[in-house]
């Protein structure tokens, strides 16, 4: 553009011969920049013994560990269909369900052949 005076309807005329497909097209609805992050870790968990006698030993969870660090886990009692649980982190988990009872001697393995005991 030159440094010459225009005036509003020279502005309009413009923009809509120049610019009028870059208007419209920024103008579409575009799908989120970013998606969240994909993938999924699983793991059981096995108490060696069960200090509060619920949910028994051996494999008592298995679970799930989300790429955004949420966790769900699938407790395997009560039969027929056990219980399910969501968590915002595996850290989550283990404080409510692992830390408090040391005693129980839990073992967590995941898919890749890693083990944290507890």
């Amino acid at each position: 553009m030159d440094n010459t005076e225009h005036g509003a309807d020279d502005i309009i005329e413009m923009v809509k011969a120049e610019d009028i497909g870059d208007i419209a097209e920024s103008l579409k609805p575009k799908p989120p920049p970013k998606l969240a992050p994909r993938g999924i870790r699983t793991f059981t968990v096995c108490r060696q013994s069960d200090e509060t006698g619920v949910s028994g030993e051996g494999v008592v969870i298995e679970g799930v560990e989300l790429a955004s660090g949420h966790c769900i886990i699938h407790w395997l009692y009560p039969p027929p269909r056990g219980g399910i649980a969501i968590f915002d982190s595996l850290g989550d988990f283990l404080k409510v369900h692992v830390e408090p009872h040391p005693a129980n001697k839990t073992i967590i393995t995941f898919e890749d052949g890693e083990q944290n005991t507890y």
